[in-house]
């Protein structure tokens, strides 16, 4: 299967689900798309005006195309979630996310054409970034990152993204 044809199948699926955004620039890149979710949950007694809590939960998805994963592309999933995703998306410029925040999930889905090497599946089973805020009172940010190859069409994760893995893998089928 091509990464483009990959791509689109998986889009779809998403789509039904997360807002899709084709193409994504970032910092004058483009990317060939982002998606995001949000879902706000509250509890109240009666009435909306006794409401006992809210929380907000997002999920933000940048998908990137590539030949093959190397060191430089993990570096630069890494920069994108810590100087793009969290500053921007999450706190939207501020120090802080909005009030009512529980988490979000910031995913960088890899769609690759040749299989992994030893180090890079090392490389993407490390990837780690989680940034909380006050104490987790004001929720969490999570990294995530996925990685689909065509030629053995194998899907790695890091351990906090294995949860996606099964969508990615159904997507070969």
């Amino acid at each position: 299967m091509e990464t483009a044809d990959y791509l689109d199948r998986l889009l779809q699926k998403y789509s039904g689900t997360f807002d899709i955004y084709q193409p994504y620039v970032i910092h004058g890149k483009e990317y060939p798309a982002y998606g995001y979710f949000f879902s706000h949950m509250e509890k109240y007694i009666l009435v909306r005006e006794a409401n006992m809590w809210s929380a907000d939960s997002y999920e933000h998805v940048l998908f990137m195309r590539t030949g093959e994963v190397d060191q430089a592309l993990i570096a630069e999933a890494y920069a994108l979630i810590k100087d793009y995703m969290e500053p921007v998306l999450v706190c939207k410029g501020e120090a802080l996310p909005a009030q009512g925040h529980m988490y979000s999930y910031l995913t960088i889905s890899l769609i690759a054409e040749r299989p992994l090497s030893k180090q890079m599946q090392k490389a993407v089973r490390s990837f780690r970034f989680e940034k909380g805020y006050r104490f987790n009172t004001r929720g969490f940010s999570q990294g995530h990152i996925v990685c689909a190859t065509m030629e053995d069409e194998r899907v790695y994760t890091n351990y906090v993204g294995r949860k996606t893995a099964k969508l990615y893998q159904d997507n070969f089928k």
